[in-house]
């Protein structure tokens, strides 16, 4: 079911995540330890960045799976691989997302996908790309009646709940009527309500 929430949404959302998930301070350093990467600012290889956020908001995937070289290195070798289309995505809003995107999003997530899982795709994508990419999990997926399916099988199911975001996100009156990044004021009222029920 596509919901609307309204701006008093958004704020309550906003209001309710800082004083209930402490965790925010972790994607808050990882979006600057990503752009510092990407940028060549930090000994930290863009691997490395992400693995901040994954390590502590996507702990489930790494219960029977291993955290180490190999694995920073698919990471790094998808990054080396999709740069150049990262790049772009990277300077857009999902306001100006186009049917004409489908094919490049679909490739770049199922290729993320098959290394970090749905959520942790959609995870590093937006710290890629934040404000084109959006973050989901599988609750929120299942809210929105796109229920995940088994790794590999879920770039059809993204692309559509970046069409629904987009819609949202334009409801709403785009960024200049948010005032912020849209899409993790998005993710903020789709985990409160969705994932802790606490709104």
């Amino acid at each position: 079911m596509v919901q609307m929430p309204t701006i008093q949404d958004i704020k309550v959302a906003r209001q309710t995540f800082e004083a209930n998930e402490p965790r925010d301070l972790f994607y808050r350093a990882a979006t600057e330890l990503v752009s510092l990467a990407l940028e060549r600012r930090t000994s930290l290889s863009v691997a490395e960045a992400l693995a901040v956020l994954l390590k502590t908001w996507n702990k489930m995937f790494y219960q029977y799976r291993k955290f180490d070289v190999q694995h920073f290195t698919d990471i790094e070798r998808l990054i080396d691989a999709y740069s150049s289309l990262l790049t772009t995505f990277r300077q857009r809003s999902i306001e100006d997302f186009h049917q004409e995107d489908e094919g490049k999003v679909k490739d770049v997530f199922r290729a993320f996908e098959m290394v970090l899982g749905p959520v942790g795709a959609a995870k590093c994508l937006h710290l890629l790309a934040p404000r084109f990419f959006p973050l989901w999990d599988r609750t929120i997926a299942e809210a929105y009646d796109l229920p995940l399916g088994k790794i590999g099988t879920n770039a059809d199911r993204y692309y559509r709940f970046m069409q629904i975001v987009r819609g949202q996100i334009q409801s709403l009156g785009g960024e200049q009527t948010i005032g912020r990044n849209p899409l993790k004021a998005i993710d903020e009222y789709n985990y409160c309500k969705h994932t802790k029920g606490w709104i």
